[in-house]
């Protein structure tokens, strides 16, 4: 049965953070807000959490999956970046962008793309999801929200609980959030950015609109 912590969408209680990370860094999987959806997250480097995710995701390891950073100099150690890719994200980061780039060895191969070794990155914005990842003091990896039998992600709490309480052992309620994905831009061709999704993030902020 999950664990269920309502907490503020703006200043969420540092105390229901810590209890949610603690669950986390024992190999749980949480329902946690971003600011483009609800989603799932557990720790990179935990591979039965790894592969629960996935099932409780309905998705197999050729999906992508994507690592949360708290800032910029953390998702260095997980990507290759040069100066040129650098600049576009501090354009986009903290924000609702996902960029994909040629993952490091800090990354386990299960969890990078299996034939191209990228990784899809990004640093939300949310400041539950900011606070949490603050608390465990290490970048999650993450998927939308989306369940196999769904369109769209849920949104709503008292839902996720309803669908997912004896497969997930925490969900973090900050009311609801955008139900729109990330913009994903891939930078791990070389060359210019290409735009793989349009989503939430407006692309004129990086300068590519």
């Amino acid at each position: 049965m999950a664990q269920y912590f309502e907490v503020h969408p703006v200043q969420p209680q540092v105390r229901l953070l810590k209890q949610a990370a603690d669950i986390l860094a024992k190999g749980g999987i949480a329902a946690i807000p971003t600011d483009s959806s609800y989603a799932l997250v557990c720790r990179l480097d935990d591979k039965a959490a790894v592969d629960a995710l996935r099932r409780v995701r309905g998705v197999d390891d050729r999906h992508l999956l994507t690592l949360l950073c708290r800032d910029l100099s953390e998702l260095a150690n997980y990507a290759r970046v040069d100066n040129q890719q650098y600049r576009l994200l501090k354009l986009g980061t903290p924000g609702p962008f996902t960029f994909i780039l040629e993952a490091t060895k800090e990354v386990p191969r299960r969890v990078s793309h299996p034939s191209r070794r990228t990784i899809g990155l990004r640093v939300p914005e949310h400041p539950v999801c900011q606070g949490l990842l603050e608390q465990i003091g290490e970048p999650l990896l993450a998927t939308t929200l989306i369940l196999s039998d769904h369109d769209e992600p849920l949104n709503d709490a008292e839902e996720i609980r309803e669908a997912l309480d004896k497969r997930i052992q925490a969900i973090v309620d900050a009311g609801a959030c955008a139900m729109t994905p990330t913009t994903v831009i891939d930078l791990s061709k070389g060359g210019e950015p290409e735009v793989v999704r349009q989503g939430r993030g407006d692309l004129s902020v990086l300068g590519l609109g």
